[in-house]
């Protein structure tokens, strides 16, 4: 199968990207984790999410990751409250006119979703597929190698 990824940031001519499910080749920046007991297998980019600068809540829901979902709302709403107490409610309704909320909330979970999507998945019994995504977990500080109590 031809690979649609060559050419495109190609630091690795011989094609040793991390073929996904069914050989499909994977693009550069994206990682493959798996549970070992259940062989449940996921694939997500590592880095900006620009699916959650734009679209704010559909990467949770397309991954049905509620627990991230849940903890973003929360978190959205106790900033929320704390602007409204903290900010004259003039000031308040121009941030919002101008789309300064949602600029901000786009570039916040932009830079965060992504490493608490791992996170999480890494707390349910994820662990690296293969040593790529491992090295790319790691390099991004997605992912530390479990400490041994030897």
């Amino acid at each position: 199968m031809q690979d649609p990824f060559k050419g495109f940031n190609d630091d690795d001519p011989d094609n040793q990207n991390g073929d996904g499910p069914q050989g499909l080749p994977l693009p550069p920046n994206y990682a493959t984790v798996v549970n070992p007991e259940t062989g449940n297998m996921r694939i997500a980019k590592v880095g900006f999410s620009w699916t959650m600068f734009i679209f704010p809540p559909f990467p949770t829901l397309f991954r049905a990751d509620w627990y991230n979902l849940f903890c973003i709302m929360g978190v959205e709403l106790s900033l929320m409250m704390v602007l409204s107490m903290a900010v004259p409610v003039k000031q308040l309704a121009q941030f919002f006119a101008i789309g300064g909320w949602e600029m901000l909330r786009g570039f916040l979970w932009g830079f965060l979703y992504n490493m608490m999507y791992f996170r999480h998945l890494f707390t349910k019994g994820f662990v690296p597929a293969d040593d790529r995504s491992k090295e790319l977990l790691t390099r991004a500080r997605y992912w530390s190698q479990p400490k041994n109590n030897d």
